[in-house]
């Protein structure tokens, strides 16, 4: 008989975050993709530290996952179709796939931002659409590819 292991755990208000830094100026934050280390199947779940004054990812939506946001700590701004609104610890935002879920999410206060983005996504590959650069970014297993959307050609094309 073979024992179970224990659930993992991860506290999100001190949990370290460990990975992902990113550097570009404007663009710098670290995250922490938490989903597989505690156990998830289905789901992902990323971590995220943003310093003031940054931004984590270009303005964008998904075509085939939804997203959350969690603010654990601080407060951030999250741009959407609708405007700009300020979230604080506690508050949740959810961002379904298409147009209607686009977001960025800035840090403008003086302090260090602490929040958390599950999402449906769970190692599969996905398409996001960055409205402000009219570009997609293409993601599947060892694949990465961004690619502008007013270049069109025939489905036939390059094929041999």
């Amino acid at each position: 008989m073979t024992e179970a292991s224990e659930t993992q755990v991860f506290n999100l208000l001190d949990g370290e975050v460990t990975e992902h830094e990113r550097v570009r100026d404007g663009n710098r934050f670290r995250r922490t993709m938490l989903g597989q280390a505690v156990g998830a199947t289905l789901t992902g779940l990323s971590l995220y530290e943003l310093p003031p004054g940054q931004a984590a990812w270009a303005y964008h939506y998904e075509l085939n996952r939804e997203e959350w946001l969690i603010v654990v700590a601080g407060e951030v701004v999250v741009r959407t179709p609708t405007g700009h609104r300020v979230l604080r610890a506690g508050d949740i935002l959810c961002f379904p796939p298409g147009e209607e879920g686009a977001h960025q999410v800035r840090n403008e206060s003086g302090a260090v931002a602490r929040y958390a983005m599950p999402s449906s996504w769970a190692g599969e590959g996905y398409v996001a659409i960055r409205p402000d650069s009219n570009t997609a970014l293409i993601v599947g297993p060892g694949f990465r590819r961004i690619v502008p959307l007013d270049e069109d050609f025939d489905y036939w094309e390059r094929e041999p």
